[in-house]
């Protein structure tokens, strides 16, 4: 159950409640939100959620209000989704569905806010993270950027958004980071349109200070501020976009099982040493987690934003169901909780994993059980869990 919101916002350049796992400040013009779990590298929980959407509702909906800047407290950006959280909640049914519904809501009014926002995406930046940082007019990246969406390997998908995100990338480099979970650096980021300005790290905070004292949201002001100190980026020689034809070759294949037979046939030949760990770690990802995410991305390259992210909502319910497998508990088991790295999938291989149950966790709900995405700008804040199905079906109980 998520905790009764109390926000309050600090008025001036104060000391809001250092305790909070999100902070947001009110400086003039300019609004500034740090996610405040630095222990657990700023992870995303139910709180976390509630608190980012009650923010930025407000501040959209505040003429004062014209710059958003976001940036993590600690050594990370964020990592990604509470993955503890959604495993104790393995035995209630439901038990995680509000911070679900939740997030892929927020996810949507982030891809489509009305305000300028800028993320200062230093450190970690993984999973549902990183659906707070790439969507954003501006996302700044330094050296210590790391970037991935390892979903798949622990039997569940690509998500926050990142269904649409990822099958607009560059022909099959999208299906490359879903399915295997590659790390990119903020180079890397720039470069495929992931970020938009790369600045080294110790100019971060004088960068962020020039930002709260431009005290404005116009695109191009905000962007002549952090072109100040963003340096254009120039990939490394072996930087995994340099191998893109043989990505394209491999990635394009129908099924999961011809992608890794192709990356096979492909480590082998002379050059190709950096396939090896990489088909290792695919080898090793729960059979059904890469079949979902390789369908769901697909599927994004005809979906708009708003259909991905109910289908993805439709895919994590299902999965947290555990409706067709168990995977996604037992690969934060052998993840997180145990720390054995020898996640036992069911079914074990590729070959087991029958389609026809891959097909069934992407078909539609009753349409009052779909999110609830807003359809009309004057209703653009609608929808909300307390105001869904679920929402409501909750309070009657």
């Amino acid at each position: 159950m998520v905790p009764q919101l109390i926000i309050s916002m600090a008025q001036e350049v104060g000391k809001p409640n250092e305790e909070e796992v999100v902070l947001g400040e009110e400086i003039d013009h300019v609004r500034l939100i740090t996610l405040n779990r630095p222990r657990q590298l700023n992870v995303i929980s139910s709180r976390v959620v509630s608190l980012l959407a009650e923010y930025l509702e407000k501040w959209e909906k505040d003429d004062k209000v014209e710059l958003i800047l976001i940036k993590g407290a600690g050594r990370a950006f964020s990592a990604g989704g509470d993955l503890k959280m959604f495993y104790d909640g393995r035995t209630e049914k439901d038990s995680c569905l509000e911070v679900v519904y939740r997030m892929y809501w927020l996810c949507y009014h982030i891809h489509t806010y009305k305000k300028t926002q800028v993320a200062l995406a230093h450190g970690i930046s993984m999973g549902g993270g990183a659906s707070l940082m790439v969507p954003l007019k501006f996302s700044v990246v330094t050296e210590k950027t790391v970037f991935s969406t390892p979903e798949a390997s622990i039997g569940f998908h690509t998500d926050c958004g990142f269904s649409y995100i990822h099958s607009r990338l560059p022909r099959n480099l999208g299906e490359y980071l879903a399915l295997t979970g590659a790390r990119l650096n903020g180079k890397e980021l720039v470069a495929i349109g992931l970020a938009t300005h790369f600045v080294p790290s110790e100019k971060i905070p004088e960068l962020e200070k020039r930002l709260i004292s431009l005290n404005s949201g116009k695109a191009d002001a905000v962007k002549s501020a952090i072109e100040e100190f963003s340096v254009e980026v120039k990939l490394d020689d072996e930087s995994v976009l340099n191998k893109q034809s043989i990505i394209n070759e491999c990635f394009s294949k129908d099924t999961v099982a011809e992608i890794i037979q192709s990356f096979e046939v492909e480590s082998k030949k002379e050059g190709n040493g950096w396939i090896g760990p990489v088909l290792k770690g695919l080898k090793r990802s729960s059979p059904t987690g890469l079949n979902v995410t390789l369908k769901s991305i697909r599927e994004g390259r005809k979906q708009s934003l708003s259909e991905c992210l109910k289908k993805e909502f439709r895919l994590t319910i299902n999965i947290l169901r555990a409706t067709i497998s168990n995977d996604v508990y037992e690969g934060i088991r052998a993840l997180t909780i145990d720390k054995d790295n020898s996640p036992k999938w069911s079914p074990p291989s590729l070959d087991k994993v029958d389609e026809g149950k891959v097909d069934l966790i992407f078909q539609q709900f009753e349409e009052k059980l779909e999110l609830q995405i807003p359809e009309t700008e004057e209703c653009r804040w609608d929808g909300k869990y307390e105001n869904s199905t679920y929402g409501l079906c909750k309070t009657t109980k």
